[in-house]
């Protein structure tokens, strides 16, 4: 199967890991993040001095499903494992990488609300959530190919 899905599945490997180190948001003050710019990678890691459970939570939505996730798209482009079981595992894992993005809105929402300090969002939140979205958007053609290859 070489079409576009298989590309840009590809892509999603190197895209990912640049968005996990881009700056999210930049703000004048962040309570409990040290820094003015809050990465994913960075968030994870100031979240492990605070809150242990937290941070595992972000590392699972964030890093470990959208990867899970391309490895098993990979897997089913290539014919390593097929089946519609698996589409509907990799959709799952789609759906855990979205919640962190509501979760990093939630957190500018209320710092902004809260008034404390400021926050803008930055380049790094937006090349996130075109990861999150190109890859659901692959999982679907993918999962629409496999279907009119087995008919």
């Amino acid at each position: 199967m070489k079409a576009w899905p298989v590309y840009a599945n590809l892509a999603l490997f190197i895209l990912y890991p640049i968005a996990w180190t881009a700056p999210l948001a930049r703000a004048g003050l962040l309570p409990f993040f040290s820094g003015n710019e809050l990465t994913i990678f960075g968030g994870i890691a100031d979240l492990m001095e605070t809150d242990l459970f937290l941070a595992g939570i972000v590392a699972l939505f964030a890093v470990v499903a959208p990867y899970l996730k391309l490895i098993l798209l990979a897997a089913i482009q290539y014919g390593l494992v097929g089946g519609p079981r698996w589409i509907a595992i990799v959709n799952v894992a789609g759906k855990l990488s979205m919640a962190d993005i509501f979760l990093i809105a939630l957190y500018i929402v209320v710092i902004k609300g809260v008034g404390i300090g400021h926050v803008e969002t930055a380049w790094g939140l937006y090349l996130f959530t075109f990861c999150v979205l190109a890859s659901i958007a692959v999982a679907y053609a993918t999962g629409r190919r496999i279907g009119k290859e087995a008919a």
